[in-house]
């Protein structure tokens, strides 16, 4: 379950009809299964609650997982994730959408670096070719407690990317814990840019139903 919340964010959608962020919770129910040891098989259930209260569905995503065989024991490790959607006309101008996730890791010793140079593509009249890259930064300290820094960006269509100022641009301080059986990843963004949410958290639980020992296949 991956939930955000935007503290103090924009005031205007980022197309006409759209969500407004500011104030808005959105939440990702999401059941995955591990098909071998490099290919997993998810569902998302994508939804919102504005700022007056209101539930809204984001309609279903399936996701495709391919990565290097044993990812969480590498130093190098790589892969792709490949999400499809329908999304509902309060989240998308477009009904039929892809969003391609390239996934680049390297660990050595307590460190962890992962870069997403990531595509949305979207169907239909309105639809285009987006560049929304991000990464990820982060530091063992113990068994289960890592802290780190978290990017993530929206730069518009290939081809014609948004002025700076209207670009999103966020940093997150975020720190990664286990309660139980449960993987907890929390963190604080800030907004660099004009297009940018100012303040947001976000929350990720994770558990495995069938080894409560196993980690997860990072998909970053």
């Amino acid at each position: 379950m991956a939930s955000g919340r935007c503290i103090n964010g924009r005031k205007d959608p980022d197309f006409p009809g759209g969500l407004i962020p500011h104030h808005a919770l959105n939440g990702t129910p999401e059941l995955a299964y591990g098909v071998t040891d490099w290919f997993e098989l998810g569902w998302y259930a994508p939804f919102a609650i504005d700022q007056n209260g209101d539930f809204h569905s984001n309609g279903a995503k399936i996701r495709t997982l391919f990565v290097t065989p044993n990812a969480a024991k590498r130093e190098v490790f790589y892969g792709l994730n490949i999400e499809y959607s329908y999304a509902t006309p309060l989240f998308s101008e477009t009904r039929f959408n892809i969003e391609i996730r390239p996934i680049i890791g390297i660990r050595k010793n307590d460190w962890e670096f992962i870069v997403n140079p990531i595509v949305d593509i979207g169907f239909g009249n309105n639809g285009d070719h987006e560049f929304v890259p991000a990464a990820r930064l982060a530091r063992k300290l113990k068994e289960d407690l890592s802290i780190g820094v978290e990017y993530y960006a929206a730069l518009g269509p290939i081809g014609s990317f948004l002025p700076l100022n209207e670009q999103q641009h966020n940093i997150y301080g975020v720190v990664d814990f286990k309660i139980g059986q449960f993987d907890v990843n929390f963190g604080v963004g800030y907004g660099l840019t004009g297009g940018s949410d100012r303040w947001m958290t976000k929350l990720i639980i994770g558990t495995d139903l069938n080894d409560p020992n196993a980690r997860p296949i990072p998909k970053k």
